[in-house]
């Protein structure tokens, strides 16, 4: 009889996985998880230290989730709401919306974050054809940003190697300019004189501000690796696309539900966006949802408008047993303290991350807050050597991969603009969680100094 390996090498197509790897006699197959660990067939236990992909928020092997689908589906398994309501959705909106900032109170349900991007985008061009400016269409996005790989998307997307081979395909209404990794405040400047901050108002006015809909980005970046912006820098967005009558989206699909220590990453850089859109974490992945948060003093303009309505939907928005999942993890997550185990812990896994990059010359960085962070790699911090092209091929083309699978710690090899490793535990890790993370991630980095000497 063939393995479950051998059958899934057969039947099953996998999500961004080369033929190589996936073909390995020790693909790893999952069977159990609990709290922040995951067992494979073999009995092999893993430290989940990217929260699935950055999703598990509350951790794995929530019975009472189970039970709450269980008996959603067995009152309702199923309805849309496309002119209808359920008490599911309706519970789950308004949990979401008393926990926005602002006035971000009109909860639009879809099944993804790509789906969320792409409802956020068309969100903006219906506003703006609700008010007569139909030349404004545009979206003004980061290097490097990742916002899903739908076709729309992808084109808002700043990552070459997703978008390379697709390009004849994507929307032409994309423009991207810098992100803020590495951008500081000039001394004796503000916000104001960041690069990153101009490099959004001269794209405006080069296209005209009257043809730009929406600019878009996430308040933590999670390519090129857990980039924090500036002191400032949300603000100046704030001011510019309210200059230029432009609506600002957060997208919060990985920085929303806790990743940062606030129910949505806005909060933590004191902003009010039009838009937010999130997904992963708001059923901590125990159902597939996602979302667009959007300020009720849009959607009225829509609603009195000739247009009438939002003038988008999909089947499965709103879905009964993800809404009721959804509604059960936000309540969960406020009855066990989830949010505040960040705040308090963020300091001790960012110092403990911070210690590991001392004592290792591979490591140049560490990027992050909450419980979201990234550790760049170089060829030697005591020297300033950057990783050579021969070293960056090696490591990117599956030792560092190598290094990771051996530590049975579950996070990202990141090539997105550096060589860099992506940590992202559940948000219930304690210290003893942080403490064995940080032992594991200390076996990588002692592997790739020793990889370093002799590859050069």
């Amino acid at each position: 009889m063939d393995s479950q390996r051998q059958i899934a090498q057969r039947n099953l197509l996998p999500h961004y996985t080369k033929g190589a790897a996936w073909k390995s006699d020790s693909l790893p197959i999952m069977e159990r998880a609990e709290g922040c660990y995951i067992w494979d067939t073999e009995g092999n236990k893993y430290l989940d230290g990217l929260a699935g992909l950055f999703c598990t928020n509350i951790g794995h092997g929530r019975a009472d989730f189970a039970r709450v689908a269980a008996e959603q589906m067995e009152k309702l398994a199923f309805y849309s709401t496309w002119g209808f309501a359920h008490p599911p959705a309706i519970d789950a909106a308004s949990l979401i919306a008393d926990r926005t900032p602002g006035d971000l109170d009109e909860i639009f349900f879809v099944n993804s974050g790509s789906e969320a991007v792409e409802s956020a985008t068309k969100f903006a061009r219906n506003y703006h054809m609700a008010r007569g400016d139909d030349d404004r269409y545009k979206v003004i996005a980061r290097d490097w940003a990742y916002h899903g790989t739908t076709l729309g998307a992808l084109s808002i997307t700043g990552i070459p190697k997703f978008r390379k081979q697709f390009k004849p395909m994507l929307w032409d209404g994309v423009r991207h300019v810098m992100h803020t990794c590495h951008d500081e405040i000039p001394e004796g400047g503000t916000a104001a004189d960041l690069a990153s901050v101009r490099a959004i108002e001269e794209m405006i006015l080069a296209e005209g501000p009257e043809t730009v809909a929406m600019v878009i980005a996430e308040p933590v970046q999670n390519g090129r690796g857990a980039v924090v912006p500036p002191p400032g820098y949300w603000q100046e967005l704030r001011k510019i696309c309210d200059k230029y009558g432009v609506l600002l989206c957060a997208d919060e699909v990985i920085n929303s539900f806790g990743r940062l220590g606030h129910w949505f990453g806005s909060e933590r850089f004191d902003v009010v966006p039009d838009m937010i859109t999130f997904a992963k974490g708001v059923t901590s992945a125990y159902q597939p949802l996602g979302g667009v948060a959007i300020s009720r003093r849009l959607v009225d303009e829509v609603w009195d408008s000739e247009i009438g309505m939002f003038n988008h939907g999909s089947t499965f928005g709103g879905h009964p047993v993800a809404t009721a999942v959804a509604a059960a993890n936000i309540r969960a997550m406020e009855d066990e303290g989830v949010l505040q185990n960040v705040l308090n812990r963020e300091d001790e896994l960012s110092g403990a991350l911070n210690a590991l990059g001392a004592s290792h010359r591979s490591v140049s960085e560490v990027r992050g807050c909450g419980y979201f962070y990234a550790v760049e790699l170089t060829g030697n911090s005591d020297t300033g050597q950057e990783l050579s092209e021969t070293q960056i091929a090696g490591l990117q083309g599956g030792v560092l991969n190598k290094y990771v699978r051996e530590s049975k710690l579950l996070i990202r090899p990141d090539d997105r603009g550096a060589t860099m490793l992506t940590i992202s535990p559940p948000l219930i890790a304690d210290s003893e969680v942080i403490s064995d993370m940080t032992e594991r991630l200390d076996q990588i980095l002692t592997n790739v100094d020793a990889w370093l000497k002799t590859n050069d």
